[in-house]
């Protein structure tokens, strides 16, 4: 599909990745298999995303409330980002800078030494920022925000008239960068389930009637059409 220059150049997408275990449920295979399908996916869209030079794109991965599903499930899913903890390293050399999102204190003490390793080895590249949320939760991030601001008051640092919305912003994990342009959710859903909350004030909203590990960059095109489409006014006329 041809498009113009500058098609998607500089947006920034935030995309909560959903349908892996209804699409493996519909073949009769295990959940885990959705979410191997969903990751490879996940690895081809980010491709994508680097050759379209969109700015920044944020991936919900793993949300705090996922913890409650099946031990199989959940065990799954951490050795899938194990593995892709090890590819991570090829995004040094694609000029991307990855930053995780979420706590990271109840993964395992070798995730959390990868990432902290992979966040410094990619933190001065200039290509698209990869974003991964992982035991992420958008009131989660915002309390975090909210607790670090607090203490710089009982510090004496900062007074609670000088809080700003973009001090907050600062707070956050996607601080220095762009607000998401819009949220992109496959798989038919319609709820942001705790993504972003902050950051996604203004974004627009695009939902997919198709499951993420069927989704294609074709699929990204479409999404990205649709939000060219869109009349952005921020509370203006």
């Amino acid at each position: 599909m041809a498009h113009e220059p500058g098609f998607a150049k500089g947006l920034s997408i935030g995309i909560i990745m959903d349908g892996n275990g209804r699409w493996a449920k519909k073949r009769g295979l295990p959940r885990t298999a959705g979410h191997k399908k969903g990751a490879e996916v996940f690895r081809d869209i980010i491709k994508y995303c680097n050759e379209l030079e969109i700015a920044s794109v944020t991936f919900y991965a793993f949300s705090t409330e996922n913890w409650s599903r099946p031990l199989e499930e959940v065990n799954g899913i951490m050795k899938l980002f194990g593995e892709y903890l090890i590819m991570a390293y090829d995004y040094e050399k694609e000029n991307n800078r990855v930053v995780f999102m979420g706590d990271r204190t109840a993964l395992s003490p070798k995730y959390q030494a990868q990432m902290n390793d992979i966040e410094e080895k990619t933190k001065n590249n200039t290509g698209t920022v990869l974003n991964v949320a992982v035991n992420y939760g958008g009131r989660q991030e915002i309390v975090r925000g909210m607790q670090i601001l607090a203490q710089r008051v009982k510090e004496g640092t900062l007074e609670p008239e000088q809080i700003t919305t973009e001090m907050v912003s600062d707070v956050m994990y996607t601080a220095g960068q762009k607000d998401p342009d819009f949220i992109l959710r496959p798989s038919g859903e319609h709820r942001l389930s705790n993504f972003m909350l902050w950051q996604a004030s203004y974004a627009e909203f695009v939902d997919m009637d198709v499951l993420w590990p069927d989704f294609t960059r074709g699929d990204l095109d479409r999404a990205i059409e649709e939000y060219n489409t869109r009349s952005r006014r921020f509370g203006g006329i």
